[in-house]
């Protein structure tokens, strides 16, 4: 089994329940983990036969693009693409992180994971 991350990606996005998280926006944290068995022989140096984590990456931009209200529903999007893209991907583990949501007092992040 391989093992493929990306960790701390950094978005700037316009996600949130409350209006006005979809208009100033924030900032936000993915971490994503993908494990798989290689498609053939990793001695022979090629694209094919593993995960591309440059991919998985233009995967989460495209998503953080699309303003939603529940950062459940953009993690699931990023989720179900890495699968529709990769789908001898044994385990798909995403967390994404909303920085400084709108709360009374100070927190860090909000977080989601979801496992495939």
């Amino acid at each position: 089994m391989i093992t493929v991350a990306l960790h701390g990606a950094e978005f700037f996005a316009y996600h949130g329940f409350y209006a006005e998280e979809q208009v100033i926006g924030n900032k936000f944290l993915v971490d994503v983990t993908v494990q798989f068995l290689p498609q053939g022989d990793l001695n022979g140096d090629e694209m094919a036969n593993t995960v591309n984590y440059e991919h998985v990456y233009k995967i989460c931009c495209e998503e953080m693009k699309h303003p939603r209200k529940l950062i459940e529903t953009v993690a699931q999007a990023i989720v179900d693409k890495i699968k529709a893209d990769y789908p001898f991907a044994e385990s798909i583990t995403l967390t994404l992180k909303k920085q400084n949501p709108p709360m009374k007092g100070k927190v860090e992040y909000s977080a989601v994971t979801i496992t495939l």
